[in-house]
C-alpha cells in the first residue's frame, strides 16, 4: 500500500515502516535480518506483514543492500549505489 487511502492509518503503511527501518539502519549501519524484523514487529502493529514490502521498497530505492553471508542488511545511502 504505497498510495494513501482514506482508511489507511498513517503509521501502519509501508512508507512509514520503511522510514523507521531506515532510521535504525542509519544508526547501526549493519543490522541482522531477525533483529530488524523484531524491530518492525515492536514498532508497528502489523509490522510482521509490512516488513518484507518495506525492505523491498528500501532495496528498490537503493538505500539498503542485503548481505547473505552475514544474513544482514547494510545501509548504503543515496549516492553509494550510483
Amino acid at each position: 500500500m504505497l498510495r494513501p487511502a482514506k482508511h489507511s492509518h498513517p503509521d501502519r503503511t509501508i512508507v512509514s515502516l520503511s522510514l523507521m527501518l531506515l532510521l535504525r539502519l542509519k544508526e547501526k549501519r549493519l543490522v541482522g535480518y531477525e533483529s530488524l524484523r523484531e524491530h518492525a514487529q515492536k514498532s508497528v502493529r502489523g509490522g510482521e506483514t509490512l516488513f518484507l514490502p518495506a525492505v523491498n521498497f528500501l532495496y528498490l530505492m537503493g538505500m539498503i543492500e542485503y548481505r547473505p553471508k552475514t544474513d544482514s542488511f547494510e545501509y548504503v545511502g543515496l549516492n553509494a549505489t550510483i
